[in-house]
């Protein structure tokens, strides 16, 4: 595992740098947001531990910018001494993946971090294409052979979905639990906006694109 450790705390970064290592694992270290930034549009990275209070930008504006300009997708943990609801909010909504409240036992970071790593890649960053068909995050755009497809808010997000886990089966509940949460409608909704997204897509071939998998669900077809 190949971490970018970012912290301006050089004894718990030496801590950490240490314990890791010793893991075996391969640890990059820089002390400011600007420095992450800079190493991130040279290098690549299975994980990122990020330290929200830094100087110049925190972490939560780092976190921002590398997947807002760098686009890029590794999974973020946050380390901060702050453990209310608002600010670990915050730091999901600025793209993290977890969030880690000091002190803590470095056996958990480890175990948070081999778990992010496990679960890969995040696949709703920048542009996703599969097949012809290319997703663009940050505009909300759909194309296909570079033609913009008119879709709405609620269709983008089905497909983003479907995208995530590509080619596999994603259930009808995991769907509609991920587009309108606890609050899902009929059930006739969520088919209705896949029978529009396959009339958009190609209207000529009813399932040329989303599939139905009787019994289990929906996916992109491979």
């Amino acid at each position: 595992m190949r971490v970018l450790l970012v912290e301006d705390n050089r004894s718990l970064a030496g801590n950490i740098y240490d314990f890791l290592e010793l893991q075996g694992h391969q640890v990059d270290f820089v002390d400011t947001g600007n420095r992450c930034l800079a190493l991130l549009a040279e290098e690549s990275f299975d994980v990122i531990i990020l330290d929200v209070m830094m100087p110049g930008i925190d972490g939560y504006e780092a976190c921002r910018q590398l997947r807002q300009k760098l686009f890029c997708q590794t999974p973020v943990i946050f380390l901060t001494a702050k453990s209310e609801l608002e600010h670990k909010l915050e730091g999901f909504d600025a793209g993290g993946d977890d969030y880690l409240t000091k002190p803590f036992e470095l056996d958990e970071l480890l175990c948070r971090l081999t778990a992010l790593t496990a679960r890969g890649k995040r696949k709703d960053i920048g542009q996703i294409q599969y097949r012809d068909l290319l997703l663009d995050t940050r505009t909300g755009e759909v194309r296909r052979d570079n033609q913009k497809l008119e879709v709405n808010n609620i269709q983008f997000r089905i497909l983003q979905c479907l995208y995530s886990q590509a080619p596999q089966i994603v259930t009808r509940s995991d769907l509609e639990y991920e587009i309108w949460g606890d609050e899902c409608p009929d059930s006739d909704v969520l088919r209705t906006h896949i029978y529009q997204l396959r009339r958009i897509i190609d209207p000529t071939v009813g399932e040329g694109y989303i599939e139905t998998v009787r019994g289990k669900g929906f996916r992109l077809k491979p």
